[in-house]
């Protein structure tokens, strides 16, 4: 066999060795594409498809304890660190080759199609499918001053009928006494027997190793669709876990658009029949309300802040001493990230959208 055959050989393998994450990539736009442009593809893969594949992910990936997504994030930050000062230490040394740069470039060609066709299996498709609102007859309208000053004071109603039964620390704070990653998923099974779309399996939420990595961003949850897990902020104040982790679960379901996970989150929580996630929902929907309130009548929020019982004004003091500690540019950026992506996706109000559930609010609570 003559060297110049032996060379034309290696090649054929070279190329072999791409068809994978080449095909992987076709089938990845040419999924997206579909649900863009092919009319009800979105509402069949979501109903027929993302079932059978999001519960066999999280099923597998659910034995493990810890979030999958974290750990994977730290090491492929490593590798590419290590790869680049690799990378750069080969090249001065005049020790790069090109055959160095065609495994490189295999690489990272294999990590780019693998995480973009996990992505729009388990995420991408799922924005362009059915919305809640569509699905549950909850339509949202127009409304006025008066009536979100009525939901705010239903809220209000609920913190005070609620939080009596709040287990408290020494600084009055709220505590779990019971688990809240078994209560979650208990809490999205008992939504479903009222709206279908949300019954099966449910891997238990998961909290963070190191949960400034969300903090710094201004985040308190995640959902991963390259492992199919809720993952929550486990470094926020206690009220605020049961919402978060419903609102990622959520997701697992297929309901991407944030403004409906807060709603479908809420609407969990107060339907729990555990007085912690029924505390949650209450003082949660009344911070988005409120928050809404405060711009078109001042003097009635006040009113309803000063209604709140102690425990409930303590939960808010804790929450906005522990944000106050991570503002900066780190959470600029990451906000205007999670904006561009959420406008990428559809949710053309962005990171706003995250407000809008006072808008479903308003439709369930007084029509």
């Amino acid at each position: 066999m003559t060297k110049k055959t032996r060379k034309r050989r290696k090649g054929r393998k070279w190329n072999k060795s791409l068809l994978i994450p080449i095909c992987l990539l076709g089938i990845s736009v040419l999924l997206m594409a579909a649900s863009i442009y092919m009319e009800g593809f979105a509402n069949w893969y979501t109903e027929h498809i993302y079932p059978v594949v999001s519960g066999a992910m999280g099923r597998l990936f659910g034995m493990i304890p810890v979030s999958v997504a974290e750990i994977g994030l730290y090491m492929l930050v490593l590798i590419l660190v290590f790869g680049l000062i690799y990378i750069v230490l080969s090249v001065f040394h005049r020790a790069w080759t090109r055959q160095r740069s065609k495994k490189t470039a295999k690489v990272l060609l294999w990590i780019v199609s693998l995480l973009l066709f996990l992505y729009v299996v388990n995420c991408g498709i799922n924005y362009r499918s059915a919305s809640f609102s569509e699905k549950s007859g909850i339509q949202t309208r127009k409304y006025t001053v008066e009536e979100l000053a009525e939901v705010c004071r239903i809220l209000t109603e609920e913190v005070q009928k609620t939080e009596p039964d709040i287990a408290r620390d020494e600084d009055g704070r709220m505590i779990f006494e019971t688990s809240e990653k078994k209560n979650a998923v208990r809490a999205m099974q008992h939504l479903g027997e009222t709206y279908p779309d949300f019954k099966g399996y449910y891997p238990e939420p998961k909290g963070l190793l190191f949960p400034d990595f969300l903090s710094w961003q201004g985040l308190t949850g995640v959902y991963s669709p390259f492992t199919v897990e809720a993952n929550y902020n486990n470094a926020i104040t206690e009220y605020s876990i049961p919402f978060t982790m419903c609102h990622e679960l959520s997701h697992l379901k297929g309901f991407m658009q944030e403004q409906e996970a807060n709603f479908i989150a809420w609407l969990a929580c107060d339907s729990s029949d555990i007085p912690g996630f029924q505390y949650s929902a209450a003082l949660s929907g009344w911070v988005y309300a409120t928050n809404m309130l405060w711009d078109y009548d001042p003097d009635t929020y006040e009113q309803l802040y000063a209604a709140l019982p102690d425990g409930a004004k303590a939960d808010l003091q804790a929450g906005n001493e522990f944000w106050d500690r991570y503002e900066g540019k780190i959470q600029e950026v990451s906000n205007k990230i999670n904006d561009a992506y959420l406008k990428t996706n559809g949710q053309k109000d962005g990171v706003e959208s995250y407000d809008k559930m006072v808008d479903m609010l308003v439709a369930y609570l007084i029509g």
